[in-house]
């Protein structure tokens, strides 16, 4: 059986252990997995170590998803007027933030919109809708747009629509959506602090019921919302027990008139560690940079694809992002390809960095 004890000592006060990196790496890539010790010493490492952690998630990365780099675009079909009250959020009841408000979008707009994903050459299509749950209206229109875009693009479609019971699971899933995006956020310990309206529970049952239905899942966090790096932590093993297959590692982007308005505690580096204490703990599953990398990853964006496989091109709900030309540029300069295809599982392993 896999061994998940911790390395000891994995970091001792003035020396450093970069070459412990790599022994978490070999331990995984031998079909082990790391504990919770092992990802708490990721995030609480040096800024001396950074490069020998991110070498260590490359190998990782590389061996599941060699130098390519997978696109998702966003759309925002309905933005603004949700009940809930989730502190980090521009399109929450409690939010003042200056947003566009609109009910769902047109076939035609929806259409348009996958039209561009398709030009700038994302693999997957995510129709986002703020929401608790959609209405019947909203789960109607879905499982009829889902099949003309797929006929038309040739993308996945990955659904955000908030709670799920199992029946609209199910309806998604027979109308061709690919995979339900439902971020934990955080741990359970830390959900009531941003969001009081429904549980940490509610979203794994949500979680649930789309597995049950045979989709696959999407779901990460958000780090800098106040939470500690045990959070953090509790949030990577809990997407590891779920078995999630899509992880959008988010950075929170602290929108004024948001009760999250003046949270701002992460580095660029933070922002690396997370990312790879994320692939350590993960390591097949697909890491996303998601929201917050231009403000908060900054000149080091590029550094991140080392550990994440994935990225968002385009704008997000409310924010915008950084333009799609400098995405291409930055993925090519780090020798890096986008696919729309399946990649193996089985690649040779690269040189160290």
């Amino acid at each position: 059986m896999p061994s998940t004890q911790a390395l000891t000592p994995m970091v001792s006060p003035g020396k450093t252990t970069p070459v412990a990196w790599h022994h978490l790496a070999d331990r995984v890539l031998d079909g082990g997995s790391i504990g919770r010790e092992d990802a708490l010493a990721i995030l609480n490492s040096p800024d001396v170590e950074l490069l020998d952690l991110l070498a260590a998630a490359w190998r990782v990365r590389h061996h599941f998803f060699g130098n390519t780099v997978q696109l998702f675009f966003l759309m925002n079909a309905k933005s603004g007027l949700c009940p809930e009250d989730c502190g980090y959020c521009s399109q929450s009841k409690v939010s003042e933030a200056e947003i566009p408000r609109y009910n769902l979008l047109s076939a035609p707009k929806l259409l348009e919109a996958a039209k561009t994903a398709a030009e700038r050459q994302s693999k997957t299509f995510c129709i986002v809708i703020s929401a608790r749950s959609p209405s019947e209206r909203e789960i109607d229109f879905v499982c009829k747009i889902v099949p003309e875009i797929k006929q038309q693009y040739d993308l996945n479609i990955c659904a955000c629509l908030g709670l799920l019971t199992p029946e609209q699971a199910q309806r998604l899933a027979t109308a061709g959506v690919d995979k339900v995006n439902h971020n934990l956020n955080t741990s359970e310990r830390f959900y009531p602090e941003i969001c009081t309206t429904h549980t940490y529970a509610d979203r794994v049952a949500t979680l649930e019921a789309c597995r049950s239905a045979g989709l696959q899942l999407c779901s990460g966090g958000i780090m800098g919302m106040g939470e500690t790096r045990d959070d953090l932590v509790d949030m990577a093993m809990e997407l590891r027990a779920i078995g999630v297959e899509s992880i959008p590692l988010n950075f929170l982007n602290s929108i004024d008139g948001t009760p999250l308005e003046t949270t701002n505690r992460l580095t660029p580096r933070d922002c690396l560690r997370g990312l790879a204490m994320m692939r350590l703990v993960n390591p097949s599953s697909e890491i996303r940079i998601a929201g917050g990398r231009e403000i908060h990853l900054g000149s080091l964006q590029s550094l991140g694809l080392y550990a994440a496989n994935s990225m968002f091109v385009g704008d997000y709900l409310t924010t915008q992002g950084q333009l799609p030309d400098a995405d291409y540029k930055m993925i090519a300069e780090m020798g890096f390809v986008i696919t729309r295809g399946q990649e193996s599982d089985a690649l040779p392993m690269p040189p160290t960095l």
